[in-house]
């Protein structure tokens, strides 16, 4: 005979017979699972926070359907709600951003509970074990991506290179100049002319980059420009960043 404990006082049927019963139970066991797998991974939002937040979305969304059936605005209030709460685990450090992905999986975990508390148990284990899949198979490959990306953006040198000429000439030597480095595959950043105080030159000054770091790109264009009858004088220099 069924214990009458597993009764509420109110219902005629058990508890193990009710929808809710399975409904927060899975969402409690997926829950568990995801944050497990952040627990793993020494994150702010760990085992407890993925379950309760889980679990919670559940409860919420199951009550909400138990009261007025077929309502969702329950549902839109869990993911404000869990909106908030993610919002607290993102920190800005200095020009970074950290805890984005800490507040994503709550959301993430919030609609498995939603799913699980709605009656549709297939779904919230589908979308749990899409979202560990995500932060366990991708970290990798988004790490990857990351390395790559640095590898190329570190091949970039950036050259400062400064031409005297005459200031009557200064069309022409800038003309001549860009066709250097157009004939080298080099990109113009910046260009600033100007003439010099107290006598009849100009300085002509440029900012290349270069997506490999060969110097002698720069002595080429520095022989062919002090072969030209109105060049003072011409030099470069390696710079860091396009901003020095």
């Amino acid at each position: 005979m069924m214990n009458p404990w597993l009764h509420w006082w109110t219902d005629s049927t058990s508890i193990l017979e009710q929808p809710t019963f399975p409904r927060l139970v899975v969402a409690l066991i997926l829950g568990a699972c995801i944050g497990a797998e952040r627990q793993w991974r020494q994150r702010a939002a760990g085992l407890r926070t993925n379950t309760l937040v889980c679990f919670g979305s559940a409860a919420f969304v199951d009550l909400g359907l138990t009261i007025a059936p077929g309502t969702t605005q329950v549902i839109a209030y869990v993911v404000s709600g869990v909106g908030f709460l993610g919002a607290g685990a993102i920190m800005k450090d200095g020009g970074n951003v950290r805890g984005l992905n800490t507040a994503a999986t709550l959301w993430c975990s919030a609609a498995v509970g939603a799913c699980a508390g709605a009656g549709e148990l297939l779904d919230a284990v589908f979308v749990a074990a899409l979202l560990i899949a995500i932060n366990s198979v991708l970290r990798p490959l988004s790490r990857y991506i990351d390395q790559r990306s640095l590898s190329v953006l570190e091949t970039h040198t950036f050259y400062r290179l400064r031409l005297f000429c005459e200031t009557e000439h200064q069309g022409e030597a800038l003309y001549q100049l860009t066709r250097e480095i157009a004939a080298r595959s080099l990109v113009l950043r910046k260009t600033l002319s100007e003439k010099v105080e107290d006598t009849e030159n100009s300085v002509i000054q440029v900012i290349l980059e270069s997506q490999t770091h060969d110097a002698t790109l720069l002595d080429e264009i520095v022989e062919e420009l002090r072969t030209f009858p109105w060049t003072q004088s011409v030099e470069w220099t390696e710079t860091g960043s396009e901003a020095e």
